[in-house]
């Protein structure tokens, strides 16, 4: 296998780490590590960035993910001073004369209103961090940001973030840098999610109850993540309670939730359980006539289980499973050129991850994961004459396996290895009992996505840092299967086929891969200022193939095959990051540009459900996007808030030599989700512990679309005439919204806890365009409607409950 040198180079750059370390003639003074982890004194759970100080030194260090952190001194005294937002600084004395390991425990500053507002970073890791284009929410910060018809919803968070869209309101998925909503890897505890939206998109599959932070990395990715071109979306849950039994909910008007956490064994075994649940059919009954048959309910179910066997062997389990049913009582959202009266949506998603920990020693780490996740999508029609069922599904099982070796505080090594097995059921359609409709099986996709990678963050000087990673990737293809071949000098169609092969069961077919090479710089110019550049390499071997703007959740996902070329995204970062003296102000600007090798769009009047091969029905080309991201953000006082504003551009150019295979006549145009500018506004202000107010300004160019040039007359009917694609735009978007929550005078210590929130989406009631659509008439040729998902003004009350 062709990663394997790779992962040869990692291991042997380890061992001459090992022995550099082990001694050498004129070595430097000898360094003690004092390590350990931070957390937080009432839930145990592991406090990232939080900001350790060397007092008298001056020397700063950062915890981890994980809470870890390594300080390496030389023999002596010190006091090491812990610090972190909504965190009391504690102070630590320590004498280093050997290998030190403690354990800090930091309180909950509940009197403390200085709070980051977007951010669960410490004030200034902005200008201290090497990566560039990443950014991180907390649960706390994220319940500040006012709520749709009281749902909080971890999605709907990151839009308020530079560079990230979404193609409107309601629609699943987000775009980052010019990128499509599949192109972006959504982790939760290590599994991946194919679809992130419940209610077709209204809110996310995540439960705000069970979420400890959010990171999404739209710029510098890391080289322990691959497989998606765009950005990658890491959402952790937040551990078990080990000491205490709690219960938690809420009550609201879309949905309702309750968790439970706590010992099993104390300090050793812990377990969390949170459901959440949507019955809202009976709101319906209200609607008007022609919607009181719809249907839209969700429930999803959350549990982590941790196992504390001792200080070096630390064992977790998360699981989720997820279901949605989506019914309009008449659309013609099916697809299937079938005259069906009503269509029903039924997906659902089950993932399990299962992690071991292994500290081996104060410097050597090894994570190992065992990850499954599913995702089946079904869409039905109950109509007796053309009554059908279409079925599809993805199968990702994955084991991987993650070393991290920290010799001294200025280098920190990491290699990697995974292997998934993917298997995807593009579409079956089953007729019902009485159906005239024709039963159609696609063949299954199958293959193997192995990769492995080594990476190194190091602290060159006090001024300079960097992280460079490099990941190599591959993707088999298996059968069984029946691979195709076209004439030459000629398009992909199902009438040029010249002849097929066959291949059996577990037959290599195909493979493609290459190397990924990562790099992040930042230079510190200065106390509170640095300046930042990246570069990042990512291929994609797994897309999902839709004509339409937002994908519904039964489109189809397709491998990377003979015909289907991996996309292939380059990404050059630049960045100039400030704090003022107390980090009170913070403030930003990144520039970036992108290439896209294989970008995938549809071939005109594209029919790609049932296409029993793919590649007759899409079209691969070139992409590029550019922008501007901006940031000005107050970070303390009795208001805070930030402003941000994004400029970015992305076209896709489809050319062939063949006419059918070209899109805008190979033209470069507007891809569906280019909006050029985007602005944000956020202002929280919080007088008191237990009250606080929140306002929230979005404004966006619309995005693009197709409008017909000219009608033509066939036989008496009205026919649209379409030339360039996305050459118009859908009205400009823009909503206020407002929130405002009552909470318990923390000071006041209750074993009991609750807090009522009440806000209001779409303040003014615009009407913002979701699409605009034509209704062709003799009498008119020019009759344009916009169609708006929130028309008006949404109010929601909400009560939650801790006890």
């Amino acid at each position: 296998m062709r990663f394997l040198p790779l992962l040869f180079l990692g291991v042997c750059l380890l061992n001459r780490a090992f022995a550099q370390q082990r001694g050498a003639p004129n070595a430097p003074p000898t360094l003690f590590p004092a390590t350990g982890y931070v957390r937080d004194a009432k839930t145990g759970k592991p406090i990232q960035g939080a900001n350790i100080v060397v007092v008298d030194v001056s020397k700063g260090y950062v915890t981890a993910k994980d809470g870890f952190y390594i300080v390496q001194l030389p023999p002596g005294k010190y006091i090491l001073r812990f610090s972190h937002v909504g965190y009391r600084t504690k102070e630590d004395t320590i004498s280093l004369q050997k290998t030190l390991f403690r354990e800090v425990l930091m309180d909950d500053d509940a009197k403390d209103l200085e709070e980051v507002v977007v951010t669960s970073e410490t004030p200034d890791r902005n200008v201290r961090k090497v990566e560039i284009g990443v950014s991180q929410l907390s649960i706390r910060s994220i319940r500040r940001i006012p709520p749709l018809m009281g749902e909080v919803d971890i999605v709907r968070s990151l839009l308020l973030l530079p560079g990230v869209t979404t193609v409107g309101e309601g629609a699943p998925g987000f775009n980052v840098r010019g990128g499509s909503a599949d192109q972006n890897l959504i982790l939760f505890d290590d599994a991946p999610i194919f679809n992130s939206s419940h209610l077709m998109g209204f809110f996310s599959v995540f439960n705000p109850d069970v979420v400890r932070d959010v990171t999404l990395n739209r710029g510098g990715v890391a080289a322990t993540y691959g497989g998606r071109a765009s950005s990658v979306l890491d959402v952790k849950i937040r551990e078990p309670d080990a000491t205490k039994w709690l219960v938690n909910g809420g009550i609201g008007i879309i949905s309702s939730r309750l968790g439970i956490e706590g010992p099993i064994v104390k300090n050793k075994l812990s377990f969390l359980l949170a459901a959440r649940a949507s019955f809202n059919d009976f709101l319906f009954k209200l609607a008007p006539p022609n919607l009181k048959d719809t249907k839209a309910n969700f429930y999803d179910l959350t549990t982590k289980l941790k196992y504390q066997l001792s200080e070096q062997h630390t064992f977790t389990f998360t699981g989720y499973v997820s279901r949605d049913i989506f019914k309009l009582a008449s659309d013609s959202l099916s697809g299937q050129e079938i005259n069906a009266s009503s269509t029903q949506f039924n997906y659902q998603t089950l993932t399990g991850s299962l992690r071991w920990n292994y500290f081996v020693s104060k410097q050597l780490n090894l994570a190992t994961s065992a990850i499954l996740s599913r995702y089946q999508a079904d869409l039905s029609s109950p109509d007796s004459s053309n009554a059908f069922q279409l079925k599809s599904g993805i199968w990702h099982r994955q084991l991987k396996s993650d070393l991290t070796y920290t010799p001294n505080e200025t280098h920190q090594w990491q290699v990697g290895i995974s292997a998934i097995d993917y298997l995807i059921q593009p579409n079956t359609r089953i007729p019902g009992p009485s159906s005239n409709v024709l039963p159609i099986d696609l063949a299954r996709e199958r293959a193997y996505e192995l990769a492995a990678y080594i990476q190194d963050e190091w602290k060159v000087n006090a001024n300079v840092s960097l992280i460079a990673g490099l990941r190599y990737s591959t993707l088999l293809n298996r059968g069984p299967e029946t691979v195709r071949t076209y004439q030459e000098n000629g398009p992909r169609q199902d009438e040029t086929v010249t002849s097929t092969e066959a291949y059996g069961k577990g037959a290599v077919y195909h493979t493609a891969g290459g190397l990924e090479p990562r790099l992040a710089v930042r230079w510190s110019v200065g106390e509170g200022n640095a300046i930042k550049a990246g570069y990042s390499r990512l291929r994609q071997y797994i897309q999902q193939i839709t004509n339409t703007t937002a994908a519904l959740p039964t489109s189809r996902w397709h491998l990377s095959d003979n015909y289907t070329k991996p996309q292939i995204a380059d990404q050059w970062s630049l960045g100039y990051f400030h704090n003022s003296t107390n980090n009170v102000i913070e403030a930003s600007g990144e520039v970036y540009y992108k290439t896209l090798t294989n970008a995938i769009d549809y071939r005109d009047g594209a029919e790609l459900q049932l296409a029993e091969a793919v590649e007759t029905q899409i079209v691969q080309g070139s992409g590029r996007a550019y922008g501007f991201e901006g940031l000005v953000r107050k970070n303390k006082g009795l208001w805070s808030g930030f402003i941000s504003y994004t400029y970015a551009r992305t076209f896709l150019t489809m050319d062939s030599p063949y006419p059918e295979e070209r899109v805008n006549n190979g033209r470069a145009y507007a891809a569906n989700y280019d909006k050029p500018h985007t602005l944000n506004a956020l202002a929280v202000y919080r007088p008191s512990a237990w009250f606080s107010l929140s306002l929230n300004f979005t404004y966006s160019t619309g995005r693009p679309t197709t409008q017909p040039s000219a009608l033509a007359s066939i036989g008496g009917v009205l026919v649209p005439i379409y030339l360039d694609r996305n050459q118009q735009r859908v009205p400009d978007y823009h909503r206020l919204d407002f929130s405002m929550t009552f909470e318990q005078n923390p000071i006041k210590k209750k074993r009991n806890q609750s807090s009522w929130v009440f806000a209001i989406y779409n303040v003014y009631a615009h009407k913002n365009a979701y699409s605009v659509f034509y209704k062709l008439s003799p009498a008119s040729s020019s009759d344009a409607y916009k169609l708006s998902i929130f028309g008006t003004a949404f109010p929601s009350l909400t009560y939650n409950f801790k006890f």
